[in-house]
């Protein structure tokens, strides 16, 4: 009794601790470092900025067709233009707001500390348009992943697949609905971008209840819980550890950056090579099981669920598995 005692409480403490380490972790070590972002400015002053560099910033010092061509590229999350007597800050609403944010600080504190003063040109998205893309990542998975658990409790055995696929159209409408009414506007670029997420979030879940069934659990409601603390943030506010072990690889990272680029007509590829490539795991985890089935259905069973044509050592020919006498 002292044993089972003991054992759940460790691995209370256990789960609690990894959580933690795994999700607030996250945000309690945020911290900037390499920032980068790009000024313009004549020769005197652009000689002061290089010198104030540090580690939290990366500030590179470039010609102004060189920084808007950075800018749109998403490689920095700010441009600083300075000409006699004005500052200009330009910021990308398709970059992440958290580094658009600190680059609006910093490139703010420069111009003041050159007495210019300081004029911001950005489409600044509004709190919804912020908050949406990380927001429909999240309610994409728990779709599929509701739909694929209650799959498993209602005893579904066939046509997972269309269940997946027909959960993804729907969590897609509504989590698109939803974000209409918050009045944030998606294109069809980003509305096909959704569905391409929500399929393969769906196909995957699908596939993993088709293995593990309900422990599937497991494994997707800890990538939920972690997931999102981590995708929300920018990898230069991250910690190292977190950024490689975290931040590199979380489908919610592609699906945010995704979406938020797409609502504002940036071009996106890595992302739809991601979705793709989940999507595919998902129908292999799915066409495994279906071979499996297959091969149990072409045995023919008898009474007792045992297959066993056996040969008679005498003659060769087959023998009767049960004889029955009267």
């Amino acid at each position: 009794m002292m044993r089972t005692v003991l054992v759940t409480a460790v691995a209370g403490a256990v789960v609690a601790f990894l959580l933690g380490l795994l999700t607030f972790g996250v945000q309690a070590t945020v911290h900037p470092h390499d920032v980068p972002l790009a000024v313009v400015a004549p020769p005197p002053i652009a000689e002061r900025v290089a010198r104030a560099d540090s580690p939290e910033v990366d500030i590179r010092v470039v010609r102004a067709d060189e920084a808007r061509n950075l800018l749109h590229d998403k490689e920095v999350y700010g441009v600083l233009e300075i000409v006699p007597g004005q500052a200009t800050i330009r910021l990308n609403p398709a970059i992440n707001p958290s580094g658009t944010q600190v680059a609006q600080q910093v490139l703010t504190g420069v111009a003041q500390g050159a007495g210019l003063p300081v004029e911001i040109e950005a489409t600044t998205p509004t709190a919804a348009e912020r908050t949406a893309p990380l927001a429909a990542s999240a309610l994409l998975w728990v779709g599929g992943m509701i739909a694929g658990l209650l799959f498993v409790v209602l005893k579904g055995r066939n046509l997972r697949w269309l269940s997946a696929l027909t959960t993804a159209v729907l969590v897609t409408g509504s989590t698109a609905g939803l974000l209409a009414w918050w009045g944030v506007t998606l294109n069809a670029q980003a509305l096909a971008f959704m569905l391409a997420v929500a399929a393969s979030f769906a196909l995957l879940q699908a596939g993993l209840f088709q293995h593990l069934g309900i422990r599937a659990m497991g494994v997707l409601g800890v990538l939920y819980l972690m997931a999102p603390a981590v995708a929300g943030q920018v990898p230069e506010l991250l910690n190292p550890a977190y950024k490689a072990v975290l931040w590199s690889w979380t489908p919610f990272r592609f699906s945010a950056e995704g979406l938020r680029s797409l609502m504002y007509d940036s071009a996106i590829s890595t992302e739809w090579w991601v979705f793709g490539g989940i999507a595919l795991v998902g129908l292999v985890l799915l066409a495994m099981k279906k071979t499996e089935l297959a091969g149990k259905k072409a045995q023919t069973d008898r009474a007792d669920g045992i297959v066993d044509i056996g040969v008679d050592e005498a003659d060769g020919l087959p023998r009767a598995e049960r004889q029955h006498t009267a």
